[in-house]
């Protein structure tokens, strides 16, 4: 069974000197479930074992694989019903993990929880979280989950809109052990129309963040707050944003639990679905109850210069989106941007009609969000047309602690795929005393892994290329996952089938 792919997709092993490290990669080798249809999900390192997720023909295994990425174990998940499964999030933990799924009985959601050990193996019994009667059958999932970045208090969430004028948000506050600490069910009115809720987080101490921000149709942000529930409590503080001279793009919030701070970084506009002209960011200091900082950094004509790729000057960014949003230890952070784009015989891209109409970016829809999953045809789009899918360069932004920019940094690349976007965009590796950025580059008709080191002072280094001995396999870098300090996990195309990839920083 597979005889040629055995053949083929055996472990192989690179070892690439680069600045006085080595990268080693070991690759698995496909089941014959493993097709491009298959859904998975990274889950994480126990011990010196990988656990991933997948769903073949609506039943959830956990798969675990050795340090030499053979698979050693696939453990059903009998606890998952086979119909009616909404949802499945995981959060792991040292040497367990929590998997938190949804389904519908009937006229009512169950959300439970099971919790699986380090060999994918159920560990105690299964339990309810909460549930919630409803009277039609539902698709989209109810329940979010959001974990601090400690795992010391997971948040679930859920938000009954069916009042545009007011929406109910309750909230289920969990420790590490799911013992419930208190639960809360709180109103928002919606003051204004087309007002939107997005970007959840919980901080260590257990509050739970988020944006409230109305937009005009597909349309720039007008107005927008800083939501914050303290834990405990069944009321919500706003904190209104000062940007009435300002039109921001999407808010995108970070928390820094070392500093207390919570962080909002979007692109802002002058004028109303004109050219992106900067980065807007404002801090809110938790122990001082109060927004420290708020500002615009206008892009300078050097700078869109480098990032504009086939733009003009003014337009340079119109094309990019917020990717990441790294903390330093004394307040400052890096804000990494991508220019991403579709294109197609019959349509010319438009920001507008794609970025806000799109699934990526429905409000608290976590599930499609996930960085780690991948859905066979994800993403999708009203359209029967041929779509061609772009990621071109990668723009690092520094800031102080006092939202000084300290200096930038221009990655050039440039990708597109016909068939989805799974192989276009980057991922980051932090090993420490660097960040690396994973992306594959065509090089005589051959998909290779780049890797691309930052150092703290905003340097960037092009490592030697990391490629395998044996042609064939296309990385996946936007749903790698890091697993330890040294280590991430990438998914690859192999052929027919996908495979998983670990790469190891020596």
């Amino acid at each position: 069974m597979l005889h040629g792919i055995r053949n083929c997709a055996v472990v192989v092993l690179l070892l690439v000197a680069a600045a006085g490290q080595g990268q080693k990669i070991v690759y698995s080798e496909p089941e014959k479930d493993d097709t491009r249809r298959l859904n998975f999900e990274i889950i994480g390192k126990f011990g010196s074992n990988v656990l991933i997720y997948k769903n073949v023909h609506n039943r959830g295994y956990m798969c675990l694989y050795d340090n030499d990425m053979k698979q050693t174990g696939k453990v059903e998940m009998e606890y998952l019903p086979s119909e009616r499964l909404i949802n499945v999030d995981f959060f792991p933990y040292a040497d367990y993990t929590y998997v938190l799924y949804e389904y519908q009985k009937k006229n009512v959601v169950y959300c439970m929880a099971a919790k699986v050990d380090g060999e994918g193996k159920l560990a105690g019994e299964v339990q309810q979280l909460d549930s919630t009667h409803i009277g039609f059958a539902v698709n989209n999932k109810i329940y979010s989950a959001v974990v601090s970045e400690d795992r010391e208090r997971i948040d679930l969430f859920k938000i009954n809109s069916r009042n545009k004028d007011n929406y109910v948000l309750t909230t289920l506050l969990f420790n590490r052990n799911l013992d419930l600490l208190h639960r809360s069910v709180v109103n928002i009115p919606m003051e204004i129309r087309n007002e939107y809720l997005d970007e959840f987080h919980v901080d260590n101490d257990g509050d739970l963040v988020f944006t409230k921000f109305q937009r005009s149709g597909s349309d720039n942000i007008t107005s927008a707050s800083l939501m914050i529930q303290r834990a405990g409590v069944d009321s919500l503080v706003q904190n209104r944003l000062d940007i009435d001279k300002t039109l921001l793009d999407e808010i995108h919030v970070k928390i820094d639990n070392v500093n207390k701070h919570y962080f909002l970084v979007s692109f802002f506009y002058q004028q109303r679905r004109g050219n992106i002209d900067g980065l807007y960011f404002y801090v809110w200091d938790k122990q001082a109850g109060q927004g420290i900082m708020e500002n615009t950094v206008t892009f300078g004509d050097e700078l869109r210069k480098e990032a504009k790729g086939e733009s003009n000057t003014h337009a340079a960014f119109n094309d990019y989106f917020i990717r990441n949003i790294i903390l330093k230890r004394d307040g400052g952070f890096i804000i990494g941007s991508e220019a991403y784009y579709t294109t197609s015989r019959y349509n010319s891209w438009n920001r507008w009609d794609y970025l806000y109409g799109n699934p990526f970016m429905t409000p608290y829809d976590y599930y499609y969000y996930s960085p780690y999953m991948w859905r066979y045809g994800y993403p999708y789009y009203n359209s029967n047309q041929a779509v061609r899918y772009h990621a071109d360069n990668v723009v690092l932004l520094s800031f102080s602690n006092t939202g000084k920019l300290e200096w930038s940094n221009v990655i050039a690349k440039e990708q597109f795929d016909d068939e989805g976007d799974a192989r276009v965009s980057y991922q980051i590796m932090n090993t420490g005393g660097q960040v690396h950025l994973l992306f594959n580059q065509q090089e005589r008709r051959i998909l290779l892994l780049n890797d691309y080191a930052l150092s703290p002072d905003g340097q960037v280094t092009r490592n030697p290329t990391l490629r395998g001995l044996d042609k064939g396999y296309e990385f996946m870098a936007r749903y790698g996952k890091q697993v330890s300090a040294k280590q991430i996990i990438i998914p690859c195309f192999y052929r027919n089938y996908i495979c998983f990839a670990k790469v190891d920083y020596n």
